[in-house]
């Protein structure tokens, strides 16, 4: 389901004006589920973690980011902005940037939102600027 679940977020991403540069953009032995670039009067480079569950019956999906994956996607963000380029050699777009966390619960296997009775169980968190505690 997390394929599916970035796919979904690069969408709602794109529909609200930003720029998906990567998708699964591997680092290392990291990667970056997503790289984009929010628009703006002051435009951001983001790097996007991306979690997801089909209900929240244990916990929302951001309570499973530990601080060791958050260590791990600065560790990634920071080795490209190092390198200035993404590893197909696209440069990154010099910007201010920040680390953002990406909760989904609520997709089906399809990655649409789940048929379920009673309310729409859809829900999408996004936290901007998330860090390692």
């Amino acid at each position: 389901m997390g394929d599916r679940a970035e796919a979904f977020v690069a969408d709602r991403l794109l529909d609200a004006g930003w720029r998906i540069l990567g998708w699964q953009v591997p680092v290392g032995r990291d990667e970056l589920d997503l790289v984009a670039v929010e628009p703006g009067p002051q435009a951001t480079l983001v790097f996007v973690e991306v979690r997801s569950a089909r209900d929240g019956r244990f916990g929302a999906p951001e309570e499973s980011v530990v601080r060791g994956k958050l260590v791990r996607t600065y560790r990634a963000a920071l080795a490209l902005l190092a390198a200035g380029a993404l590893p197909d050699g696209r440069p990154l777009p010099r910007l201010a940037w920040r680390v953002d966390l990406v909760s989904v619960t609520g997709l089906d296997g399809e990655g649409r939102s789940a048929n379920r009775p009673g309310p729409p169980a859809l829900g999408v968190r996004h936290l901007r600027g998330v860090l390692p505690s």
